[in-house]
């Protein structure tokens, strides 16, 4: 057991050079469509609600973080809300209402940002707060996160540069 009653709480985030915000929010506000863009999410789909509404829940499936079922699965899942919207900053909130990978009272935030500097691109911003898990350090948890973003942002920005050739 763990002794500590703090919540972890990380952000990471990335640059895209190419795609605007107006490009990258749309693929955020499917949230029932994750696994188009997220390494090792093998399956995402609505469960309950409309998709992109405060209130609809999508599943998760994939290998991006282990299971901790103990019965040998290697898929890890979960069942995520979408809590809140914002269009006009471009944000969203959800948490996770039931898993196997060991988040409990686990909430993020995604904020698209657009670049005022004139460049076009954007910027991903993603928080998250979760209590402690069992066998992961909070460091190795972000690194998880940031290395996916990454990946994440770099297939939605190629996304962009194909469909406009």
């Amino acid at each position: 057991m763990m002794e500590s009653n703090e919540k972890w709480k990380g952000r990471v985030s990335a640059r895209l050079q190419k795609a605007t915000a107006d490009h990258i929010w749309p693929l955020f506000l499917d949230f029932f469509g994750l696994n188009k863009w997220f390494p090792g999410l093998a399956v995402c789909h609505g469960v309950h609600g409309t998709n992109g509404e405060p209130g609809c829940v999508r599943y998760c499936a994939g290998f991006s973080l282990p299971s901790e079922s103990g019965d040998g699965a290697t898929t890890s899942w979960s069942k995520e809300i979408l809590t809140a919207v914002d269009p006009v900053n471009r944000s969203l909130r959800y948490a996770i209402v039931d898993s196997n990978i060991g988040f409990e009272s686990y909430s993020s935030t995604v904020k698209i940002v657009p670049d005022n500097n004139g460049g076009g691109g954007c910027a991903i911003e993603w928080w998250f707060e979760v209590d402690p898990v069992e066998g992961w350090r909070l460091e190795d948890l972000v690194k998880k996160y940031e290395s996916g973003l990454q990946l994440m942002a770099k297939k939605m920005e190629d996304s962009f540069e194909v469909s406009e050739l």
